[in-house]
């Protein structure tokens, strides 16, 4: 009994013992895993679970399994027009041999650096060689776009000429391939040489295309020529109702001028013919005191403008010397 109770006693140990030295590992779900002998790869791993391996001797190497994103840094690269501009592109990998993978690149950090020559070597070839169109645009759909910017003046009269005047609408060059299929070109171009490392890439896609400062500049500066463009047509129509206005004004003036000189004239003929009509009548009535008070007004009208007299020797002045004028 007691050698049975030691038996087990020794296997127990030599199990614990057998436990302790690591013969099993355990394979996540989304891994896979490669168990090196002396850097010979002995056996592949592709399923979630519990494993066996020598201990001491095999070492096990885990990658994952899953779809992984690979982030480049952005670029400054010349488009075929030789526009200089920033492109950030963003790329979906997985691991498809595991064996490959580990003789030619070994580490994470290895493939991350491959596919960093790799895809950033096809980004650059492809975006030098198309304009910049293409690299932003995926149809012609907007060459069919009848939308304009229209600015209102809130004029009903003239204003049809001055909305026709600022009426814009960009003009697009037709495209040839669209965003969509060089982002197929990075992927074919890449797909070429990542199969030597086990890698499969899904897909390569530029997130962000922006302009570099020069070209920013430029079209900043566009921007701005078209602005001006449009502020000096409302100058232009602003001057033309100006000096529309002005004329009518000018019209009014001479229209509202002509009719009060001719009513003055008829107020000054009627006041004339009344005068007339009442000299007459004091002409009728006393003509010797109408010539008296006629020379008198005459006198104070006339006198205070003299600065000399030469002589008084005239019938104008009888009327100085004698009342009755003689």
């Amino acid at each position: 009994m007691k050698k049975l109770i030691t038996v087990l006693v020794v296997v127990v140990v030599l199990l614990g013992l057998f436990v302790m030295m690591g013969p099993f590992f355990v394979v996540q779900e989304g891994y896979q895993a490669l168990v090196v002998r002396f850097g010979q790869i002995t056996k592949t791993e592709t399923n979630a679970g519990l494993k066996f391996k020598t201990p001491f001797i095999d070492n096990v190497v885990i990658y994952p399994k899953k779809v992984m994103s690979w982030d480049g840094e952005a670029q400054r690269i010349p488009t075929r027009e030789n526009q200089f501009i920033w492109v950030d592109a963003t790329a979906r990998w997985r691991i498809v041999d595991p064996i490959q993978f580990y003789e030619s690149v070994s580490t994470m950090s290895g493939a991350f650096g491959k596919l960093d020559d790799v895809i950033d070597s096809a980004i650059r070839t492809v975006i030098s060689s198309n304009y910049l169109r293409e690299a932003v645009r995926n149809s012609n759909d907007i060459l069919q776009s009848t939308s304009k910017e229209t600015f209102e003046t809130g004029d009903a009269d003239g204003s049809d000429s001055l909305r026709q005047l600022t009426q814009t609408q960009a003009s697009y060059e037709t495209i040839a391939k669209g965003r969509r299929s060089i982002s197929e070109e990075m992927l074919a171009m890449s797909r070429q040489l990542t199969p030597e490392y086990g890698i499969e890439i899904l897909d390569v896609v530029p997130r962000q295309i922006r302009y570099s400062d020069e070209l920013t500049e430029s079209v900043y500066n566009r921007m701005i020529k078209e602005r001006n463009q449009i502020a000096q047509a409302f100058r232009s129509f602003g001057e033309g109702k100006k000096s529309e206005w002005l004329g009518k004004l000018d019209n009014e003036q001479r229209s509202v001028l002509s009719k009060a000189y001719e009513q003055s004239e008829m107020i000054k003929g009627v006041a004339d013919a009344t005068a007339t009509k009442v000299y007459a009548d004091a002409y009728g009535r006393d003509r010797s005191f109408f010539d008296f008070w006629r020379a008198i007004e005459s006198y104070r009208l006339t006198m205070p403008n003299f600065t000399k007299t030469l002589s008084t020797k005239m019938d104008y002045f009888n009327y100085l010397y004698s009342p009755r004028g003689r």
